[in-house]
Formats: C-alpha cells, sequence, structure tokens
C-alpha cells in the first residue's frame, strides 16, 4: 500500500501587518529632464500629472532599496527577519537575468533560511506577488511572506525619449503578509493580453545587444494605445475583484491603483464610479511610475499622512507590460 503524502494543515486567511518604502534621496523635477526631450514642465503636468520623482544614486540599487523597504514592514509589524519564510520580489528592472534578486535580499535583510523568487510581471508584478503570498499563507505552506516591489527605472528608460523619460522613477514598496482568522487579502482577478506585447516593450533584446549593433535596450511605450487598455481593463478588473470579495464599492476606504500616470488614475476612478468617501492614491504626482513599487510605495504614503486608516479596505489594481493586469482588495495594515 502507498504511504499518503501528508498536506499543509491550511489557515482560515491572510494579511498584509506591515507596510515600509524607500524613496532615494534625490527629487528630480520636470525642469531637470526638459532639454533632453524638448518639452516644458507645463506639458508634462499636462499630459501625465507628474511634478517630480526619485532617481537612485549608483549605489542605490533594486537589491539595497528592496531591503530597506522590506525591513521596514518587518519593523512596523514587529516580526524579525528570521521569521520570514519566503520572500517575493516583484521587479522589471533588475539588471542581472541570473541570479534573481531575491535570494541576495532575503540575505541582506536577515532572512537567511527563507525561500526567495522573483515574479516578473512589470507594473502589475506587485499584486501578482501579493497573491501569491496569499495563497501560500492560505495553504499553510508560509507563515511570514515579505512581498516587495523595487525598481530602477532610471537604468532602463531612455533619457532622451520623449514618449517614457519623464514617466518613470525609482523606489521600493514592501508588505509583510501573515496568517489571519479571516481573510484580509481578497481573491486576484488577473489576465493577460500577450497579443499586443509590444505595446509597452524594451527596444531591443539581449541578444540583439550582443550580436549586433543594436544600442543598449531601453524600454518604449506606445503611449495612446496602453491608455486606451488601461481605462477599458482597470474599472472592470477593479468591480470584478470588489464583487470577488463579496463587499460593495460603499464598503471600500481607498482606491489604490499603479501609479501609470494621474490621468489614467483618474479616469479609472472616475469609470469605477467610487463613492465620494473612498480615497484615491496620487503618489504619482510627486514620485511618477515606479513600476511594480508603485503600489506599496502609494499606500505606504496613503497611510504615514492619514488619508486611510488601518484597517479600512483598499481595491488594488496592477497593469502594465505583457500586457498584464491583477487586482484584489485587501485589509490595509
Amino acid at each position: 500500500m502507498t504511504a499518503a503524502i501528508r498536506a499543509s494543515t491550511p489557515v482560515a486567511g491572510s494579511r498584509i501587518v506591515g507596510v515600509g518604502a524607500y524613496r532615494p534621496a534625490r527629487v528630480v523635477p520636470n525642469a531637470e529632464l526638459v532639454d533632453l526631450i524638448d518639452s516644458s514642465d507645463e506639458w508634462i503636468r499636462r499630459r501625465s500629472g507628474i511634478a517630480s520623482r526619485r532617481f537612485g544614486a549608483p549605489e542605490e540599487t533594486v537589491v539595497s532599496m528592496a531591503v530597506a523597504a522590506s525591513l521596514k514592514a518587518l519593523a512596523q509589524a514587529g516580526v524579525p527577519a528570521e521569521s520570514v519564510d519566503m520572500v517575493v520580489l516583484a521587479t522589471m528592472s533588475h539588471l542581472r537575468h541570473s541570479p534573481a534578486a531575491a535570494p541576495e535580499i532575503a540575505h541582506l535583510m536577515g532572512a537567511r533560511s527563507a525561500g526567495a523568487i522573483d515574479v516578473s510581471a512589470a507594473c502589475a508584478g506587485f499584486c501578482h506577488a501579493l497573491a501569491l503570498a496569499d495563497t501560500l499563507i492560505r495553504s499553510g505552506t508560509s507563515r511570514n511572506v515579505v512581498v516587495v516591489g523595487s525598481e530602477k527605472m532610471s537604468d532602463i528608460v531612455d533619457p532622451r525619449d520623449r514618449g517614457t523619460a519623464f514617466l518613470f522613477g525609482d523606489g521600493a514598496g514592501a508588505v509583510l503578509v501573515g496568517p489571519a482568522a479571516e481573510a484580509g487579502i481578497g481573491p486576484v482577478v488577473w489576465g493577460a493580453d500577450g497579443e499586443h506585447k509590444d505595446a509597452i516593450a524594451h527596444s531591443a533584446s539581449w541578444l540583439d545587444l550582443r550580436d549586433g549593433t543594436t544600442p543598449w535596450p531601453t524600454l518604449r511605450m506606445k503611449g495612446p494605445m496602453v491608455y486606451r487598455w488601461a481605462v477599458g481593463t482597470v474599472p472592470e478588473a477593479g468591480r470584478q475583484a470588489v464583487a470577488a470579495a463579496g463587499i460593495g464599492l460603499a464598503d471600500l476606504a481607498a482606491y489604490i491603483p499603479h501609479q501609470a500616470n494621474l490621468r489614467i488614475v483618474e479616469a479609472t476612478a472616475s469609470a469605477l464610479e467610487l463613492p465620494p468617501h473612498v480615497a484615491i492614491a496620487r503618489d504619482v504626482v510627486e514620485t511618477a511610475n515606479t513600476s511594480a513599487a508603485s503600489i506599496p510605495l502609494a499606500m505606504d504614503r496613503m497611510l504615514a499622512q492619514g488619508e486611510v486608516d488601518s484597517g479600512g479596505l483598499a481595491l488594488l489594481v496592477g497593469f502594465g507590460a505583457g500586457l498584464t493586469h491583477a487586482a484584489m482588495v485587501v485589509t490595509l495594515p
């Protein structure tokens, strides 16, 4: 008779128990960028709502920023690093394909016995990673999971590209996810549209760089197409996530979408027809688009500035290159 395999003991739910952020010291206003893209501060603000962003110094890397944000999340939760079972990093700007960045992050933060993986889903990466953390905990496989989005977009954006140079910034945001008696992270609603993979993509592959005379590949974006896709996809995914969580829009305290640009944030909030009391994240104005880091950075700012209270419900929606999207409702730490 074949022996039965013992399964992990599932738990009722998971929730975010701590949040942390790291923003590089250097603030870059629009005025520093306009000459290279033949533009103006007024044009950038009108087109994107962005007034400034942070650019990391050479020593501020995807890894170092992730470590700093993760340690802040652990400190807020009062959980020691050695109690972390898994570290999940969401990033699109780590410049080494191998090894993944997450094992080094786990080591440097003191979680030396934790599992560690990178998730590549671009600007939707944080929500994908958060859904994985929820599943790991509810299945009983892990008890404490660090989810961190860290990006140094200044490394992969061409400062002379008029379509992207002003949109992106650097930073990291992290949360600690732990077990809960009832669900603090709702079901994820996610999807992808690979037919339009070139809508947001690097200008060339690394093979092109190796085998030809192609310049350093940088991020390119078909702005109008991405805008149309986002304002159509994000509200529908948000409505589905709210329904899957068994609540209504009126139960929300906050709407925290990926901070792509202010026009998309405002357009999707309007399409969702959110009640007036729902706070809307607008971190993009001062931080620009930080890809996978944007949602936890915005969450941290809203909580720190008292825009929302601990225990409130927030709708998170990530969307970006791939094209990928993911949405869920969470209880704020």
